[in-house]
């Protein structure tokens, strides 16, 4: 369980959930907190390669140096899937599982605030050991809700980047599956929302 309260509290995403296949294990954690009508995220991640190709909003972001936040606020079975790159390129969308998700309209993109330390432009792959943040600021109003305050959900953090020399996939809570598969709502773990 991670309570999430006003001020950051920080947790490591270091669960490698497939060891055999995929080893590598980057330094990465997250500060959360929230202030009631938005939540803040703040992923520091310190990887040997790092590569952003995806220029816009909804392209392939999990082939990038990737950050998630899968999130679960009610009890109806739906979760929402907040993918963003190094560079603050987002994929949002809402849905039951992995197939036949619903991308959310442009107005829940542009209410993110996004600040990333390594810029916004695309840069390619560069393979060399790289440290870099990114901070996302998102409104209650992005997951359908009034306030965040005293919210009971569920969810999971990740890192990715199937696209750089050396694919990895961490979580902050195991994930107990043959292959790497971060649409696993049933191994999410509880947030609760001081």
């Amino acid at each position: 369980m991670l309570q999430i309260g006003r001020e950051p509290r920080n947790e490591r995403i270091a669960c490698l959930n497939w060891p055999e296949r995929f080893p590598y294990c980057p330094e990465v954690s997250v500060d959360s907190s929230h202030s009631g009508e938005a939540l803040h995220l703040c992923f520091h991640v310190q990887e040997q390669a790092v590569r952003a190709v995806c220029a816009a909003d909804r392209e392939r972001v999990w082939e990038d140096s990737c950050v998630e936040f899968f999130f679960a606020p009610r009890e109806d079975g739906l979760y929402y899937n907040l993918e963003c790159t190094c560079t603050g390129k987002i994929y949002l969308c809402l849905g039951a599982e992995r197939h036949g998700r619903e991308s959310l309209p442009e107005a829940a993109y542009a209410g993110i605030a996004r600040h990333a330390s390594l810029g916004t432009a695309p840069f390619g792959l560069r393979e060399e050991p790289t440290a870099w943040n990114l901070a996302l600021d998102i409104p209650a109003a992005t997951f359908g809700l009034d306030s965040f305050a005293g919210l009971q959900a569920r969810g999971n953090f990740y890192k990715c980047g199937d696209g750089l020399p050396v694919p990895h996939y961490l979580s902050w809570a195991p994930i107990e599956a043959p292959k790497p598969d971060f649409h696993r709502p049933e191994f999410f773990d509880s947030l609760c929302f001081l």
